[in-house]
């Protein structure tokens, strides 16, 4: 979609063309030369721009990965943990594991809101 706004240059410089009084040849040929130089100059530093933006996460999607510590013990029916400063209900991924108060713990998924960990 970015290169409508090339070729609306391009059709920019085409109409300056023709007010300067360049013929129908001569303005397909401005249009056509400043949209691809603008594509072809543009578009690989857009793409470069794209890449090097870090992405952002922000809500549950955040907090998957993150450490968190146990309150009350953790296994496969429950339990609670303490999560970048709130509490949360968790359970254990592995449903033979538990896990005791004190205990640190790995987040690696929500779901609701219920912290899954390991």
């Amino acid at each position: 979609m970015p290169e409508f706004g090339m070729f609306s240059v391009g059709a920019v410089a085409a109409a300056i063309t023709a007010g300067a009084g360049g013929g129908a040849v001569a303005q397909v040929l401005v249009f056509v030369v400043v949209s691809v130089a603008l594509i072809a100059l543009v578009r690989p530093l857009a793409a470069r721009s794209r890449r090097r933006q870090p992405e952002h996460t922000s809500g549950v999607e955040a907090l998957k990965g993150k450490q968190a510590i146990v309150l009350e013990r953790v296994d496969r029916h429950g339990g609670r943990i303490k999560l970048s400063g709130e509490v949360w209900s968790a359970r254990s991924l592995d449903s033979g594991q538990t896990y005791e108060a004190g205990e640190e713990v790995d987040v690696v998924d929500i779901e609701g809101a219920t912290a899954i960990v390991m």
